[in-house]
Protein backbone atom coordinates (compact mmCIF):
# COMPACT_ATOMS: atom_id res chain seq x y z
CA UNK A 1 0.00 0.00 0.00
CA UNK A 2 1.61 2.90 -1.21
CA UNK A 3 0.56 6.16 0.87
CA UNK A 4 0.23 10.02 -0.42
CA UNK A 5 2.94 12.66 -0.41
CA UNK A 6 2.00 15.24 1.61
CA UNK A 7 0.82 16.59 5.23
CA UNK A 8 -0.89 14.53 7.65
CA UNK A 9 -1.65 16.49 10.84
CA UNK A 10 -1.37 14.01 14.42
CA UNK A 11 -4.57 14.86 15.39
CA UNK A 12 -5.65 16.30 18.37
CA UNK A 13 -8.45 15.44 20.91
CA UNK A 14 -11.08 17.64 22.28
CA UNK A 15 -12.52 17.40 25.45
CA UNK A 16 -15.66 18.30 27.12
CA UNK A 17 -15.16 20.65 30.27
CA UNK A 18 -15.76 17.44 32.51
CA UNK A 19 -12.79 15.63 30.17
CA UNK A 20 -15.08 13.45 27.98
CA UNK A 21 -14.18 13.00 24.61
CA UNK A 22 -15.87 16.16 22.50
CA UNK A 23 -17.05 14.15 19.28
CA UNK A 24 -18.60 17.01 17.96
CA UNK A 25 -15.19 18.92 18.14
CA UNK A 26 -13.83 15.70 16.17
CA UNK A 27 -16.01 16.19 13.63
CA UNK A 28 -15.61 19.48 13.45
CA UNK A 29 -11.60 19.32 13.13
CA UNK A 30 -12.16 16.28 10.38
CA UNK A 31 -14.02 19.20 8.36
CA UNK A 32 -11.07 21.21 9.41
CA UNK A 33 -8.09 19.51 8.36
CA UNK A 34 -10.52 18.29 5.35
CA UNK A 35 -10.74 22.43 4.10
CA UNK A 36 -7.04 22.96 4.91
CA UNK A 37 -6.11 20.01 2.17
CA UNK A 38 -4.32 17.56 4.14
CA UNK A 39 -3.66 14.31 2.52
CA UNK A 40 -4.10 11.93 5.58
CA UNK A 41 -4.78 11.71 9.68
CA UNK A 42 -2.69 10.34 11.67
CA UNK A 43 -5.16 9.01 14.69
CA UNK A 44 -4.97 7.82 17.72
CA UNK A 45 -1.49 8.96 18.41
CA UNK A 46 0.75 11.18 21.16
CA UNK A 47 -1.15 14.21 20.31
CA UNK A 48 -4.27 12.37 20.44
CA UNK A 49 -3.54 11.90 24.07
CA UNK A 50 -3.48 8.16 23.13
CA UNK A 51 -1.59 7.18 26.88
CA UNK A 52 -4.51 9.00 28.83
CA UNK A 53 -7.12 6.90 27.06
CA UNK A 54 -8.62 3.66 28.31
CA UNK A 55 -8.69 1.06 25.64
CA UNK A 56 -12.17 1.46 24.78
CA UNK A 57 -11.47 5.24 24.36
CA UNK A 58 -8.94 4.74 22.15
CA UNK A 59 -11.03 1.75 20.22
CA UNK A 60 -14.16 4.41 19.85
CA UNK A 61 -12.37 7.17 19.10
CA UNK A 62 -10.25 5.53 16.13
CA UNK A 63 -13.82 4.18 14.69
CA UNK A 64 -15.25 7.50 14.67
CA UNK A 65 -12.53 8.80 12.90
CA UNK A 66 -11.99 6.53 9.94
CA UNK A 67 -16.12 6.31 9.80
CA UNK A 68 -16.26 10.22 9.32
CA UNK A 69 -13.49 10.95 7.16
CA UNK A 70 -14.08 11.47 3.77
CA UNK A 71 -12.37 9.09 1.72
CA UNK A 72 -10.31 10.95 -0.17
CA UNK A 73 -7.95 11.52 3.43
CA UNK A 74 -6.25 8.20 4.10
CA UNK A 75 -6.55 7.55 8.03
CA UNK A 76 -3.78 5.50 9.51
CA UNK A 77 -4.20 5.18 13.56
CA UNK A 78 -2.06 3.72 16.26
CA UNK A 79 -3.16 3.27 20.36
CA UNK A 80 -0.69 0.85 20.95
CA UNK A 81 0.36 1.63 24.66
CA UNK A 82 -1.38 -1.15 25.90
CA UNK A 83 1.43 -3.23 28.24
CA UNK A 84 0.93 -6.75 27.73
CA UNK A 85 0.90 -8.40 24.52
CA UNK A 86 -2.15 -9.94 23.99
CA UNK A 87 -3.51 -6.74 24.96
CA UNK A 88 -1.40 -5.02 22.17
CA UNK A 89 -2.72 -7.83 19.71
CA UNK A 90 -6.35 -7.79 20.19
CA UNK A 91 -6.23 -3.67 20.01
CA UNK A 92 -4.54 -3.91 16.98
CA UNK A 93 -6.34 -6.13 15.13
CA UNK A 94 -9.30 -4.17 15.94
CA UNK A 95 -8.21 -1.23 14.42
CA UNK A 96 -6.87 -3.10 11.29
CA UNK A 97 -10.91 -4.76 11.19
CA UNK A 98 -11.70 -1.06 10.52
CA UNK A 99 -10.05 -1.33 7.09
CA UNK A 100 -6.83 1.14 8.03
CA UNK A 101 -3.17 0.64 8.65
CA UNK A 102 -2.32 -0.06 12.26
CA UNK A 103 0.67 2.17 13.67
CA UNK A 104 3.08 0.81 16.16
CA UNK A 105 5.46 2.70 18.62
CA UNK A 106 8.33 1.92 18.00
CA UNK A 107 9.59 1.82 22.05
CA UNK A 108 7.34 -0.69 22.71
CA UNK A 109 9.31 -3.16 20.69
CA UNK A 110 12.24 -3.32 23.15
CA UNK A 111 13.01 -1.82 27.09
CA UNK A 112 15.59 0.80 26.75
CA UNK A 113 19.29 -0.73 26.56
CA UNK A 114 17.98 -3.05 24.65
CA UNK A 115 19.20 -3.51 20.91
CA UNK A 116 17.90 -3.73 17.73
CA UNK A 117 18.13 -7.90 17.39
CA UNK A 118 15.22 -7.44 20.35
CA UNK A 119 13.02 -4.87 18.16
CA UNK A 120 12.89 -7.21 15.35
CA UNK A 121 12.22 -10.26 17.33
CA UNK A 122 9.47 -8.64 19.03
CA UNK A 123 8.09 -7.24 15.26
CA UNK A 124 8.43 -10.68 13.68
CA UNK A 125 6.41 -11.81 17.01
CA UNK A 126 3.49 -9.22 16.20
CA UNK A 127 3.96 -9.57 12.49
CA UNK A 128 2.73 -13.41 13.07
CA UNK A 129 0.13 -12.60 15.54
CA UNK A 130 -1.24 -9.49 13.68
CA UNK A 131 -3.26 -10.24 10.70
CA UNK A 132 -3.01 -7.09 8.30
CA UNK A 133 -1.59 -6.23 4.63
CA UNK A 134 -0.46 -2.54 6.04
CA UNK A 135 1.41 -1.28 9.17
CA UNK A 136 3.29 1.89 10.42
CA UNK A 137 5.37 2.59 12.79
CA UNK A 138 5.74 6.04 15.47
CA UNK A 139 8.70 6.87 16.61
CA UNK A 140 7.19 8.59 19.63
CA UNK A 141 9.11 10.09 22.49
CA UNK A 142 7.34 8.90 25.53
CA UNK A 143 7.56 6.43 27.30
CA UNK A 144 11.28 7.21 26.24
CA UNK A 145 12.00 7.70 21.96
CA UNK A 146 13.26 4.84 20.31
CA UNK A 147 14.58 6.07 16.55
CA UNK A 148 15.25 3.36 13.86
CA UNK A 149 18.45 3.03 12.58
CA UNK A 150 18.71 3.31 8.63
CA UNK A 151 19.61 -0.50 8.80
CA UNK A 152 16.85 -1.93 10.89
CA UNK A 153 14.50 0.79 8.68
CA UNK A 154 15.63 -1.39 5.53
CA UNK A 155 14.53 -5.13 7.22
CA UNK A 156 11.48 -3.51 7.99
CA UNK A 157 10.69 -1.98 4.69
CA UNK A 158 11.43 -5.53 2.76
CA UNK A 159 9.13 -7.09 4.68
CA UNK A 160 6.39 -5.80 2.62
CA UNK A 161 4.25 -5.36 5.50
CA UNK A 162 4.88 -1.35 6.42
CA UNK A 163 3.51 1.60 4.61
CA UNK A 164 4.00 4.42 6.93
CA UNK A 165 6.94 5.69 9.62
CA UNK A 166 6.33 9.09 11.39
CA UNK A 167 10.33 9.79 11.69
CA UNK A 168 11.32 11.83 15.09
CA UNK A 169 15.22 11.82 14.78
CA UNK A 170 15.23 15.43 13.82
CA UNK A 171 18.58 14.90 12.10
CA UNK A 172 18.75 15.60 8.20
CA UNK A 173 22.12 13.14 7.96
CA UNK A 174 19.89 10.32 9.63
CA UNK A 175 16.54 11.21 7.43
CA UNK A 176 18.73 10.94 4.21
CA UNK A 177 20.03 7.61 5.51
CA UNK A 178 16.64 6.47 6.45
CA UNK A 179 15.11 7.74 2.79
CA UNK A 180 17.95 5.88 0.54
CA UNK A 181 17.64 2.82 3.41
CA UNK A 182 13.96 2.12 2.03
CA UNK A 183 14.25 3.40 -1.40
CA UNK A 184 11.81 1.60 -3.94
CA UNK A 185 9.72 0.13 -1.10
CA UNK A 186 6.55 0.62 -0.06
CA UNK A 187 7.42 2.38 3.31
CA UNK A 188 6.72 6.02 3.33
CA UNK A 189 8.72 8.48 5.58
CA UNK A 190 6.49 11.12 7.12
CA UNK A 191 8.78 13.70 8.71
CA UNK A 192 7.92 14.94 12.05
CA UNK A 193 10.38 18.18 12.17
CA UNK A 194 9.60 21.16 10.76
CA UNK A 195 13.09 22.85 11.05
CA UNK A 196 14.49 19.66 8.44
CA UNK A 197 11.32 19.35 6.43
CA UNK A 198 12.29 20.57 3.33
CA UNK A 199 16.07 19.06 3.31
CA UNK A 200 14.01 15.53 4.22
CA UNK A 201 11.64 16.45 1.04
CA UNK A 202 14.57 16.86 -0.87
CA UNK A 203 16.90 14.02 0.03
CA UNK A 204 13.58 11.47 -0.94
CA UNK A 205 10.95 11.46 2.39
CA UNK A 206 7.49 11.94 1.52
CA UNK A 207 5.83 14.19 3.61
CA UNK A 208 5.29 15.67 7.01
CA UNK A 209 3.62 14.21 10.03
CA UNK A 210 3.83 16.33 13.22
CA UNK A 211 2.29 19.21 15.67
CA UNK A 212 2.43 22.04 13.30
CA UNK A 213 -0.18 20.60 11.25
CA UNK A 214 -2.71 21.50 13.99
CA UNK A 215 -2.09 25.16 12.62
CA UNK A 216 -0.86 25.71 9.09
CA UNK A 217 -1.44 22.01 7.68
CA UNK A 218 -1.99 24.20 3.99
CA UNK A 219 1.27 26.24 3.85
CA UNK A 220 3.01 22.65 5.07
CA UNK A 221 1.26 20.96 2.17
CA UNK A 222 2.14 23.22 -0.37
CA UNK A 223 5.86 22.60 0.17
CA UNK A 224 5.59 19.03 0.35
CA UNK A 225 3.69 19.39 -3.29
CA UNK A 226 5.68 22.03 -4.39
CA UNK A 227 9.44 22.34 -3.26
CA UNK A 228 11.36 20.70 -6.02
CA UNK A 229 9.20 22.81 -8.82
CA UNK A 230 9.36 26.51 -6.89
CA UNK A 231 12.79 25.63 -5.34
CA UNK A 232 13.39 29.58 -4.38
CA UNK A 233 9.76 29.86 -2.81
CA UNK A 234 10.36 26.81 -0.70
CA UNK A 235 13.35 27.79 0.78
CA UNK A 236 11.03 31.25 1.72
CA UNK A 237 8.55 28.58 2.97
CA UNK A 238 10.81 26.64 4.84
CA UNK A 239 12.71 29.37 6.83
CA UNK A 240 8.70 30.38 8.15
CA UNK A 241 7.97 26.52 8.86
CA UNK A 242 11.03 25.82 10.78
CA UNK A 243 10.81 29.35 12.61
CA UNK A 244 6.66 28.70 13.01
CA UNK A 245 7.79 25.43 14.97
CA UNK A 246 9.15 26.35 18.02
CA UNK A 247 5.47 27.45 19.13
CA UNK A 248 4.80 23.22 19.70
CA UNK A 249 7.00 23.85 23.22
CA UNK A 250 4.17 26.05 24.52
CA UNK A 251 1.24 24.12 26.32
CA UNK A 252 1.12 22.03 23.71
CA UNK A 253 -1.99 20.44 22.66
CA UNK A 254 -3.64 23.27 24.70
CA UNK A 255 -2.28 25.55 22.19
CA UNK A 256 -3.17 23.64 19.41
CA UNK A 257 -7.06 23.54 20.70
CA UNK A 258 -6.60 27.43 21.40
CA UNK A 259 -5.30 27.87 17.81
CA UNK A 260 -8.40 25.96 16.40
CA UNK A 261 -10.60 27.89 18.65
CA UNK A 262 -9.67 31.37 16.64
CA UNK A 263 -10.12 29.59 13.61
CA UNK A 264 -13.45 29.22 14.89
CA UNK A 265 -13.76 25.96 15.97
CA UNK A 266 -16.35 25.49 18.64
CA UNK A 267 -13.84 23.41 20.95
CA UNK A 268 -12.51 23.83 24.63
CA UNK A 269 -8.84 24.02 25.42
CA UNK A 270 -8.85 21.04 27.70
CA UNK A 271 -6.86 18.49 27.97
CA UNK A 272 -5.61 15.02 30.40
CA UNK A 273 -2.12 16.00 29.14
CA UNK A 274 -1.80 18.99 30.11
CA UNK A 275 -3.38 21.72 32.84
CA UNK A 276 -4.74 24.50 30.64
CA UNK A 277 -4.38 26.81 33.32
CA UNK A 278 -1.19 26.99 31.91
CA UNK A 279 -2.05 28.51 28.99
CA UNK A 280 -2.23 31.92 30.73
CA UNK A 281 -3.04 34.98 28.89
CA UNK A 282 0.20 35.96 27.91
CA UNK A 283 0.59 32.34 26.44
CA UNK A 284 -2.43 33.24 24.59
CA UNK A 285 -1.53 36.37 23.56
CA UNK A 286 1.53 34.98 22.00
CA UNK A 287 -0.85 32.49 20.30
CA UNK A 288 -2.94 34.86 19.02
CA UNK A 289 0.50 36.86 17.66
CA UNK A 290 1.17 33.65 16.00
CA UNK A 291 -1.86 33.27 13.99
CA UNK A 292 -1.40 37.21 12.92
CA UNK A 293 2.12 36.35 11.61
CA UNK A 294 0.86 33.21 9.98
CA UNK A 295 -2.25 34.66 8.25
CA UNK A 296 -0.33 37.76 6.87
CA UNK A 297 2.28 35.24 5.54
CA UNK A 298 -0.22 33.14 3.92
CA UNK A 299 -1.62 35.82 2.33
CA UNK A 300 1.43 37.27 0.67
CA UNK A 301 3.25 33.94 -0.26
CA UNK A 302 -0.10 32.99 -1.60
CA UNK A 303 -1.16 36.61 -3.09
CA UNK A 304 -4.46 37.08 -1.80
Amino acid sequence: MKLKRGVWPVMITPFTDDLKIDYDGVLKIIEWYDKMGVDGIFAVCQSSEMFQLDARERLELAKFVIENTPKHITVVASGHVAENKDDQIREAQAVIDMGVPYVFISNQFAEPGEDEDVVKKNIEFLLDNVHGDSFGIYECPYPYKRVLSPELLKWIAETGKFSFLKDTCCDPVMLKEKADAVKGTDLAIFNANGATLLQSLRDGCTGYSGVMANFHPDLISWLVKNFDKEPERADHLQDFIGAASTIECQVYPCNAKYYLQLEGLPITTKSRKQDDALLTASRKLEIDQFRNITESFRKNFFNL
